[in-house]
């Protein structure tokens, strides 16, 4: 990770959990990208983001949900327990980034990444009007738009 995110001429990803990278680290990143444009969120998240289960089982081994992340019964990390709105909504309140910086970062900069940014990850005439309404804290979906069938 910190190869890439203080590397201003590449494109990187980031778990904005706070359990796999800080506020702090999160923060230098986005200062190292100039701003949030060349850094945009994934989740890494299982299937079970966003749901109520306590623990599963995967390929044999028992995942257990602990204070916002996974880990596995000796307490290493298992993967991350985080949707793409709670990674927005820590973007904004736990790193400082302006609301609109970290929905840019769910939405354009993933779609400047892959090379689609004129066609997808705005909302501008002729684009598709897919889109998400959020709570207020960023946090969850409330209800949303797709355009594509």
């Amino acid at each position: 990770m910190v190869g890439a995110a203080l590397d201003s001429g590449v494109a990187a990803g980031l778990i904005a959990d706070l359990v796999h990278v800080s506020a702090p680290a999160i923060g230098v990143a986005a200062r190292a990208k100039s701003g949030p444009g060349r850094l945009f969120l994934v989740t890494d998240a299982m299937a079970v983001a966003g749901t109520d289960l306590s623990h599963f089982t995967l390929n044999g081994r028992t995942i257990e949900r602990r204070d916002g992340h996974l880990t596995l019964s000796d307490g290493t990390l298992a993967g991350a327990d985080i949707t793409l709105p709670q990674a927005i909504s820590n973007m904004h309140r736990h790193v400082g980034l302006t609301r609109a910086q970290a929905l840019a970062m769910a939405t354009r900069a993933p779609a400047e990444a892959v090379g689609l940014a004129r066609d997808i990850g705005h909302l501008n005439p002729g684009a598709p009007a897919d889109f998400v309404y959020l709570s207020d804290d960023l946090s969850r979906v409330l209800g949303g738009v797709n355009t594509n069938p």
